[in-house]
């Protein structure tokens, strides 16, 4: 059977769950470590300053390299450089279980980046060639069906796994999914088309992991002050770069991103929606885990139990919406994730405060996460549908790309905005109280534990939190979060109406 032929039901779905094992680890690998980062840097006396680093390596290298990744499976083959991003996560993470020191453990963590690399370009594309058009959206909504009870179930359960045994426990996981997967892939997914003689564009890769490097670094150090040197410098270096990077793409013949691509306004449209997705999920997670901590004084692993209640009903939701995009189109089904999540930043917005009962946090966050994937579901249909044949690859990395960009600007930016409403909220607060400023300032420095440098790394003492003389700050950063809440939800509306009215309203004839 040619990868060109429709697939029967009974090889769609390991081809289905072949590809949602590979495409999970992307998140999973990553939250989990995360998730129990405290546990990671005590046993292996990680610097403070490198902790951020620790967590978020993998990150970075799969953010800077998934365009390259699209590229080369189109090149070589897609299963083909799957199997061998399954190979390598499964090596790093073996040799991570028995890390001696942090300098080991980073290096693994730059490895597992690089093969989770083709883990987040790879299944989208694959599963464009390997399902009939027909039955792609509903094969989609599987693929994220599984990855939503995969991550509502694995971290909860790491949690407790960690504290028993201990946290080398953590990179035994990936490599038990990637096994899996490596199983499942080589017996079930057909090869892709390759296109021979196409090159690699390593300078606009470079260019566009620069940019978005900058950025990050930038906006990560705006919460220090805007004027500040390491703040302007790093935004002026990512402007030159990505004006450097139009310039190459327009003299070449084939670009890491070609900017045609945005002349599609369903296609701009998509990537925006994908953009906002990760960037409001990211920043949701950093608001529960400071609000949670700092107000409510919950456990991290009470924080990460919110993610449980109500992930089969998001698992049968997102089917559903791969059902409704292949019967009608993917333009309602992105719509209505949009205004979902929107209604959970308004949510939060409308009731966080110190004395909220944190059953209230559930619904705030099963919302963002069920608007979350419902979106996710008809962006990749919407971009699949356009891709030409032999770049699949190719148009899933662009897609993906989008999505690490927003998953890296959403702590920056929600970490960023929240430390400007809590110092608005304080400085009121202290002159209602006839504190001077300088004085208020005292207390609040006194309660801060540190502020990494890191993106999303930003630490209060709740303890001292409740002793800050003269000042009630956990109503302060209560009030900022509401006021941070309130500007991100306006993201997602802003993208639903354009969704609105430049996708399709009507369902396009397939080729």
């Amino acid at each position: 059977m040619s990868s060109a032929e429709p697939r029967t039901k009974a090889t769609t779905l390991p081809i289905i769950l072949a590809l949602a094992l590979a495409f999970t680890v992307t998140v999973i690998d990553p939250l989990v470590l995360s998730l129990n980062l405290p546990q990671v840097s005590r046993a292996l006396r990680v610097p403070p300053q490198a902790v951020g680093l620790l967590g978020g390596a993998a990150t970075l290298v799969m953010a800077s390299s998934v365009l390259a990744a699209g590229r080369l499976g189109d090149s070589v083959g897609l299963k083909r450089l799957l199997m061998q991003g399954l190979a390598v996560v499964t090596v790093a993470d073996l040799l991570s279980v028995f890390s001696p020191g942090y300098g080991f453990l980073l290096a693994m963590r730059f490895l597992a980046g690089l093969g989770m690399t083709a883990l987040l370009a790879v299944p989208l594309a694959l599963l464009k060639v390997s399902v009939a058009p027909e039955r792609r959206p509903v094969a989609i909504g599987g693929l994220l069906a599984v990855d939503v009870i995969l991550c509502g179930v694995i971290p909860a359960f790491t949690g407790w796994a960690v504290a028993a045994v201990g946290w080398r426990f953590l990179f035994l996981i990936a490599p038990l999914l990637c096994l899996v997967s490596l199983w499942l892939t080589a017996r079930h997914v057909p090869e892709s088309p390759v296109q021979q003689g196409r090159r690699l564009d390593v300078v606009g890769v470079t260019l566009i992991g620069g940019t978005l490097l900058a950025l990050v670094v930038g906006l990560a150090a705006a919460q220090n002050g805007i004027l500040r040197p390491e703040t302007w410098v790093p935004l002026v270096i990512s402007a030159v770069v990505a004006a450097l990077y139009v310039l190459h793409a327009r003299r070449t013949q084939e670009p890491a991103l070609d900017l045609t691509l945005f002349r599609s306004a369903p296609f701009s449209v998509a990537l925006a929606a994908t953009l906002t997705l990760n960037f409001l999920i990211a920043g949701l997670g950093i608001v529960l885990g400071q609000f949670g901590s700092v107000v409510l004084s919950l456990s991290p692993e009470s924080v990460g139990l919110l993610y449980l209640p109500g992930t089969l009903l998001i698992a049968g939701a997102v089917i559903l919406a791969g059902s409704l995009i292949g019967k009608y189109t993917p333009r309602p089904v992105m719509v209505t994730g949009l205004l979902v999540m929107a209604a959970s930043g308004l949510l939060m917005a409308g009731t966080a405060g110190p004395t909220m009962a944190v059953w209230l946090l559930v619904p705030t966050t099963w919302m963002c996460n069920l608007g979350s994937v419902v979106t996710s579901a008809s962006v990749s249909e919407t971009v699949l549908s356009q891709a030409p044949p032999g770049r699949s690859g190719t148009m899933a990395s662009v897609q993906m790309a989008f999505a690490m960009t927003g998953a890296a600007f959403g702590p920056t930016v929600y970490v960023l905005l929240l430390n400007f409403f809590f110092r608005r909220q304080w400085l009121v607060d202290a002159k209602s109280r006839g504190l001077s400023v300088a004085r208020a300032g005292r207390a609040v420095d006194a309660v801060r534990s540190g502020l990494a440098q890191s993106p999303g790394s930003t630490v209060y003492d709740s303890n001292l939190l409740r002793q800050a003389s003269g000042l009630d700050l956990g109503l302060d950063f209560a009030e900022g979060l509401r006021l941070t809440m309130l500007i991100v939800s306006i993201l997602p509306l802003i993208v639903a109406v354009l969704a609105f009215l430049l996708m399709p309203r009507r369902k396009e004839p397939r080729a």
